[in-house]
C-alpha cells in the first residue's frame, strides 16, 4: 500500500481533467519534480498506482515516496504545457528532472526565399530578416520529418550552398538519390523551381487533404505488398504532418507582408464588433494563478495591431478570493480605469477579455459603476475561440473561422496576456520559494527572517552577501550566519566568487 500524506491525497481529488502542468514537492516544500499532461488527474494520480510502482524501478518508486504535495496550472493544449514545462525545469531546476535542464531553443522551419534558389533550414532562433518561417516546434522529430517529406516531393535541393552551380553539383548526388530536382544544372528552370518552392510553402501555410489522402493510400498499398518498412515511413510521415498542423505552425512573413495582414485583421475586427471604424488601441486582460493562489492579472496593448509592451501592466489581485476569474477581472478592469480617468488619459477602443460571459458580464458591470458602459468590450472564450459580445440589443456569441483575420487579431491579444500573467505569477512563486528557504533554518524565526529580508532585500542578495554582513544582522551571529548562507545559496544556486566552477 502506497502511503500518501493527507494534504497530497486531498489536492488529488482536485486535480481537473485537463491539459497542464504540475509540480511535486518534498516535505520540505521543495519542488523536486515537473511534469506536464493531457489531462491533469490521470497523470498525477497515476505516480501512485499501486500495479504501476510494482513495476517501476526502485529510483523511481524513491522518487515518488519523495512527494509530499502537489501544485499544476492548467494549459490550453499540450503543446503549450510542453513548453511551460520546460520554462518550469529552467526556472526550479527540481533534481528529479533532468531532460529539459539545458536552455536549447525549440525548432522552426526556415523558408530561405532571399536565395535565388531558394531551400528550407532548419533553424532555433526566429528573427525578422525578411525570411519565411514555421514554428517553432516542440518536437523536433516534426520538423525533421516534414522537411524531408517537402524536399522529396517537390524535389527542393538540400545542398548548403548560397548559390549551387555545375561545380557544386559535381559532389552532390541528391538528384539522383534524394529527388532533388537539381536546378544548379538546368534540369528545371529557377523559375520552375521556385514554383516548386512556393508550393511546398504553400502546403505548410494551410495544409492539404488531399496530400495527407494520397500518403494514406501509399501506406496501404506499401502494407499490401508487405513492404512494412516503407509502410512504416509513410506512417511516421503522416503522424508528422498531423502534428504539425495540431500545434498550429504558423508562418512568421516578411515584415511589410505581415503588417499588411495586421492591418486588415484590425479592420475586419472593427466590422464584426460594429465599431466606428478599427480599433486603434485594443487593451486586453488575462487572470493567473495556482489553485487560487498567488492569483494576478496581466494588461496588454495593441496599437494598430502592433504589440505596445511600454503599455503593459501586471496586477496583483487584492479582493477576489479563491481563484474567483469573473471577480478578479471586475476588479483588475475598475483599478485600470478608475486610473485613466483620474489622469485624464484616454480610453481604448477596445477592451479584451480572456474568458466568456461571466467574465464579461462581471467587467461590463465594473464599467458600468464608472460610466463607461459605452466602452467597446469583447471576450474570448478560450475552449472554442468564440466572441461574446454584450451589445445594446442583448447579449451574443460569434463563430469565426480559425483563420479569420479578426480572430486572429484577438488570438494574439489574449496569447500575449496569457504569457505575460504566467510570467509574472511564475516570478512570484519563485520569490515565495526562495524566501521560505530561511523557514528552513533552525533558529531563524520571522522577526529574524523579516530582519534579514529588510536588510538585504530579497534572498538573492542575501546568497550574496559577505558572512560578516549577515552576521551583523540583530540576533543572527556568526554560527547562524553560516548556516542561512549556506542554505540561501543551495535554494538560488548562487555561490560565492571563490567557491564558483
Amino acid at each position: 500500500m502506497i502511503a500518501v500524506p493527507d494534504v497530497l491525497r486531498e489536492k488529488l481529488a482536485r486535480l481537473p481533467e485537463k491539459p497542464g502542468c504540475y509540480l511535486f514537492r518534498d516535505r520540505n516544500g521543495e519542488i523536486v519534480y515537473v511534469g506536464k499532461a493531457v489531462d491533469l488527474r490521470k497523470r498525477v494520480t497515476s505516480y501512485f498506482s499501486e500495479s504501476r510502482m510494482r513495476r517501476e524501478s526502485p529510483k523511481r518508486r524513491g522518487m515518488v515516496r519523495c512527494f509530499a504535495d502537489v501544485e499544476w496550472m492548467v494549459v490550453r493544449n499540450e503543446a503549450e504545457a510542453l513548453l511551460t514545462e520546460g520554462r518550469l525545469i529552467k526556472d526550479y531546476r527540481p533534481r528529479f528532472n533532468t531532460a529539459l535542464r539545458d536552455d536549447k531553443r525549440y525548432l522552426a522551419l526556415r523558408a530561405e526565399t532571399h536565395l535565388t534558389l531558394p531551400r528550407l533550414s532548419e533553424c532555433r532562433i526566429v528573427r525578422d530578416d525578411g525570411d519565411e518561417y514555421f514554428g517553432p516546434f516542440p518536437s523536433s522529430t516534426v520538423v525533421h520529418t516534414v522537411k524531408d517529406f517537402l524536399e522529396r516531393r517537390w524535389g527542393l535541393r538540400k545542398c548548403d550552398a548560397a548559390a549551387p552551380d555545375a561545380e557544386t553539383h559535381r559532389h552532390c548526388h541528391d538528384d539522383r538519390i534524394a529527388c532533388c530536382s537539381a536546378p544548379c544544372v538546368g534540369c528545371v528552370s529557377a523559375e520552375d523551381y521556385r514554383a516548386r518552392f512556393e508550393a511546398a510553402c504553400a502546403f505548410l501555410r494551410k495544409g492539404d487533404p488531399a496530400v495527407a489522402a494520397d500518403l494514406a493510400g501509399e501506406m496501404r498499398e506499401a502494407a499490401e505488398a508487405q513492404d512494412f518498412e516503407k509502410a512504416a515511413r509513410l506512417r511516421d510521415t503522416i503522424d508528422a504532418l498531423r502534428e504539425m498542423v495540431r500545434l498550429r505552425a504558423r508562418a512568421v512573413p516578411n515584415p511589410a507582408a505581415r503588417r499588411d495582414a495586421v492591418l486588415a485583421g484590425n479592420a475586419a475586427l472593427g466590422r464584426v464588433l460594429r465599431l466606428p471604424g478599427p480599433p486603434h488601441l485594443i487593451e486586453g486582460f488575462d487572470i493567473s494563478h495556482i489553485g487560487g493562489e498567488l492569483a494576478v492579472a496581466s494588461m496588454v496593448a495593441s496599437v494598430d495591431g502592433a504589440t505596445a509592451p511600454n503599455r503593459y501592466r501586471r496586477f496583483r489581485i487584492r479582493t477576489a478570493m479563491g481563484g474567483d476569474d469573473p471577480a478578479s477581472i471586475a476588479e483588475v478592469v475598475g483599478r485600470r480605469y478608475v486610473r485613466l480617468l483620474a489622469e485624464g488619459k484616454p480610453l481604448p477602443d477596445l477592451v479584451m477579455l480572456d474568458g466568456g460571459i461571466t467574465q464579461l458580464r462581471a467587467a461590463r458591470e465594473k464599467l458600468a459603476e464608472l460610466g463607461l458602459s459605452s466602452l467597446p468590450t469583447v471576450g474570448l472564450a478560450e475552449r472554442y475561440e468564440i466572441l461574446v459580445v454584450d451589445w445594446p440589443d442583448g447579449t451574443g456569441e460569434i463563430v469565426l473561422p480559425r483563420d479569420d483575420p479578426a480572430l486572429q487579431v484577438l488570438i494574439r491579444l489574449r496569447d500575449e496576456a496569457h504569457r505575460f500573467a504566467i510570467t509574472y505569477n511564475r516570478t512570484l512563486r519563485l520569490k515565495r520559494i526562495r524566501e521560505s528557504a530561511l523557514d528552513e533554518i533552525e533558529g531563524v524565526g520571522p522577526e529574524r527572517k523579516k530582519a534579514l529580508l529588510r536588510r538585504f532585500g530579497s534572498v538573492r542578495r542575501l546568497a550574496a552577501a559577505a558572512p560578516e554582513d549577515v552576521a551583523a544582522v540583530s540576533g543572527i551571529g556568526p554560527e547562524l550566519a553560516a548556516r542561512i548562507l549556506e542554505t540561501a545559496r543551495r535554494n538560488v544556486g548562487n555561490a560565492p566568487p571563490e567557491n564558483r566552477v
